[in-house]
């Protein structure tokens, strides 16, 4: 087992800001151990500005960033040459021609350089791809891969190179769900120090440490990410109560200082009546005028000492206890009687009919390329998908749809012209409470949709969804977390747990869908319609 503690990547009082001017990082001081780490923070926190920095690709303002070697990176969006060899795509491609060429009989010596020691490279290029589970034909075309198993051969190809230090940027955002399985299994055991940012649980929970980016700092918790939600949540809990405590205290030092207060006043007016009166020696009256002056004088300034640790100690607390700014999702209802009928999908082969009733939540679950979005698309549009094996057919017109891509967006609207364009009767006061609500306010909102990030995007999307009036009786969801950071997506599952319309979601994170209290499992094959949750992954 690695040594988790023994640091692989340290980064020295690091600060990175763009031309612009918009600082990401600063003055940044972490050290990520040689395991595997899960890498978490919101939207915009840094994660990718700092796998960067890490990298290379990015020069730090100030400050420096040590590895204990070679990095090696699997990026967000993976750039295919689909003309290349799988061997390329792994990195052997040069070393495995120089081979093949000697075993042609060509000896010369710049085939021997190129070789090296790795002789045996085709093997073990064969048993990495056998490893993660994809076919082992090295001069296939990478045009023919899937999607998955493109990112399965990167990875595969990583590994093969043996750097001492591997990022990974969201590796599992566009996988299915068996290929999600097939890479979570292939970084069991890895060899070097590897940093995930990602927001598939499943995949942060075989981490060995995860490190949360927030507010320019990064914390370290060891142990995968729902050992870590559940340490965080006891750590608030216990932080909300100290706080309670020390308002309670600085309450009370207050209260004691106004009565001490009341009481110096009124033994001064005692003292002012006295003297008026004479009824002692104007030398007596003075000397114990000049006492309680100064013994009031210690008197207060004792309590406003107190008060003022009282004061500094609430502050404490208070810095413990997270007040982060989370989306606010609030979905109407639509009142659909459990008895109507939403929708109908057809087995073409079968005649089989799966119709939904009433508030119904399916998960539409497969393997990418197997048709699910068309068959979505066929859905909200009410057209028929030529060859396909399922036909669907929507009961009600009042139907939301969220796409994978965001695509229906148009990038030279404004944010908030964007949603009127989805409920033309709304008032623009209305758009910009809800825009509000889904944390896009101020300025962000007359921005053009084009220079929003994913995160944003889908914000901007889900509010045209949230403006129908009437509601929709019916949510039609793509893929709805890809673009989301965790917390966000927390919101989120919270609001579609509380929706009381219909829902028909597609994905392939299965904690998200354990969360939305699936009521029908239906999984589209090249063959048609299963119903049934599926068995693998």
């Amino acid at each position: 087992m690695p040594t988790h503690h023994t640091p692989s990547v340290v980064l020295d009082r690091v600060s990175f800001a763009w031309p612009d001017g918009d600082i990401v990082l600063d003055d940044l001081t972490a050290a990520f151990g040689s395991g595997r780490t899960g890498l978490i923070g919101d939207n915009g926190s840094g994660k990718s500005t700092l796998l960067r920095l890490v990298a290379g690709t990015l020069r730090p303002s100030s400050g420096t960033v040590v590895t204990t070697g070679s990095v090696g990176v699997l990026p967000q969006r993976l750039t295919l040459h689909t003309d290349e060899t799988v061997a390329a795509l792994l990195g052997v491609d040069g070393t495995l021609a120089a081979l093949r060429a000697i075993e042609s009989g060509d000896v010369s010596e710049s085939l021997f350089d190129v070789i090296g020691d790795d002789w045996d490279v085709e093997a073990r290029a064969v048993a990495a791809l056998d490893a993660v589970g994809v076919p082992t034909d090295l001069d296939r075309r990478v045009g023919e891969l899937s999607g998955g198993e493109a990112v399965l051969t990167a990875l595969a190809g990583l590994r093969l190179a043996a750097h001492p230090v591997v990022l990974l940027d969201e590796p599992t955002n566009n996988l299915d769900r068996e290929a999600r399985q097939r890479f979570a299994e292939s970084l069991d055991g890895w060899p070097g120090a590897l940093i995930v940012v990602s927001h598939d649980v499943a995949l942060l929970d075989r981490m060995d440490e995860t490190a949360e980016l927030r507010a320019g700092d990064v914390e370290v918790f060891g142990g995968g990410y729902t050992d870590f939600r559940e340490h965080l949540a006891r750590e608030q809990e216990a932080a909300e109560r100290a706080l309670r405590g020390a308002e309670q205290t600085l309450r009370v030092e207050r209260r004691q200082r106004i009565e001490a207060e009341t009481a110096l006043s009124r033994r001064a007016r005692y003292g002012r009546t006295d003297y008026e009166n004479k009824r002692m020696p104007k030398i007596i009256m003075n000397s114990r005028k000049s006492f309680a002056q100064v013994s009031a004088g210690k008197l207060r300034g004792n309590l406003d000492d107190r008060v003022e640790a009282a004061r500094r100690s609430v502050d404490e607390q208070a810095a413990r206890v997270r007040d982060d700014d989370r989306i606010r999702i609030d979905l109407p209802d639509p009142g659909v009687p459990a008895s109507r009928s939403i929708a109908t999908f057809k087995d073409v082969a079968t005649g089989r009919e799966t119709i939904v009733r009433g508030p119904e939540r399916i998960a539409l679950v497969g393997r990418n390329g197997v048709g699910k979005t068309r068959l979505l698309e066929s859905l909200v549009s009410g057209g028929a998908t030529a060859g396909a094996t399922v036909g669907a057919r929507a009961d009600t017109d009042r139907i939301g749809y969220l796409p994978q891509r965001r695509d229906e967006l148009v990038d030279s609207d404004s944010v908030l012209d964007s949603v009127r364009r989805r409920a033309p009767g709304r008032t623009p006061g209305d758009v910009r409470a809800m825009l509000a609500r889904l944390l896009l306010r101020g300025d962000v909102v007359d921005r053009a949709v084009g220079t929003l990030s994913g995160g944003e995007r889908f914000r901007v999307a889900l509010a045209g969804l949230l403006a129908a009036d009437p509601p929709h009786r019916l949510l039609v969801l793509d893929e709805p977390t890809n673009d989301l950071d965790l917390a966000s997506i927390d919101v989120l599952v919270d609001a579609l747990a509380a929706y009381r319309g219909a829902l028909l979601v597609v994905s392939h994170d299965d904690a998200v869908l354990g969360r939305l209290g699936i009521t029908m499992w239906l999984e589209l094959t090249p063959g048609g319609l299963r119903e049934g949750r599926p068995a693998h992954g």
